[in-house]
């Protein structure tokens, strides 16, 4: 059975997808057409339902729960590794003028329905000027003055200060602090379309991929420097060593419980609609 399958070129994604989409596993009949886009994209593809299986934030699934189910291997949860507002100049000032109500500084975000947007919009509601862009263009775009802020992710968390570009907060830490509970950034889902022995052989399939990637951690290096543009091969893994976990493998108690609750609390102030399906793959 031959599936389409969407997920981001970004280090973590292809680490974990390598074992699968090149048969270094079982994958029990099941077959891939891949297709490699940034978060926002996939996000969009999501809304339309055009994928079998895809990577998406937590913020977009919170409109698709209707369409998609999570599965429990795959997912991006952790600590010390959420999406952080930089600058190029005076952070302090820049993060008390954020506290304003409507502030009009511009904030390049790497997408609507970023997890990152929400944890914006959850620290600072009044920050409403946002300029949508590809997330590995907001470091630029600050350098060159197009925008105030710049909000980042995935390995640029790494690379803005080699620009001499500054931090004004890291919202991952806000979120922490605030919960206790690791940040949800993006998972993987399962249409629900699919007949349900389709989406456990793909929740079986993608947890061996996972477990496959870390006991050969080397296994997939071609394949993951052939999408990291031109990262570094240590900035590589620390991007997959950052963001593939024990979440990855399993979401468990504690990452099911964090998902739950970064959807009560995004409910409770009204930044996305009520929920009646049941997030996660049932049994």
């Amino acid at each position: 059975m031959k599936l389409t399958l969407g997920f981001s070129p970004c280090p973590n994604d292809t680490f974990i997808f390598d074992a699968l989409i090149h048969h270094k596993i079982d994958t029990e009949g099941l077959e891939f057409e891949v297709f490699y886009d940034d978060v926002e994209t996939l996000n969009q593809k999501a809304f339309r339902g055009e994928l079998d299986i895809t990577k998406l934030s937590y913020h977009a699934f919170a409109y698709v729960a209707d369409r998609y189910a999570l599965l429990d291997s795959g997912s991006a949860l952790g600590f010390g590794v959420g999406p952080m507002l930089i600058c190029k100049n005076d952070p302090e000032r820049l993060r008390s003028q954020l506290s304003t109500p409507n502030s009009a500084l511009k904030i390049g975000i790497p997408g609507k329905y970023t997890t990152a947007n929400f944890l914006l919009g959850l620290a600072f509601p009044g920050t409403t000027n946002k300029v949508e862009m590809v997330f590995s263009e907001i470091e630029d775009a600050l350098l060159n003055e197009k925008i105030d802020i710049g909000l980042i992710i995935h390995e640029n968390r790494f690379t803005y200060q080699n620009k001499g570009l500054k931090k004004i907060i890291d919202l991952g830490d806000y979120w922490e602090k605030r919960t206790g509970c690791a940040i949800p950034l993006g998972g993987i889902a399962a249409n629900r379309k699919l007949p349900s022995d389709v989406s456990h052989r793909l929740n079986r399939v993608l947890r061996k991929s996972v477990e496959f990637a870390f006991a050969n951690p080397k296994s997939g290096l071609a394949f993951i420097r052939s999408h990291a543009q031109e990262m570094s091969e240590e900035v590589m893994y620390k991007h997959i060593e950052l963001y593939v976990n024990k979440y990855t493998v399993d979401l468990g108690t504690e990452g099911r419980g964090a998902i739950q609750l970064l959807f009560d609390t995004a409910r409770e102030k009204n930044i996305i609609p009520e929920i009646k399906e049941d997030l996660f793959l049932t049994l």
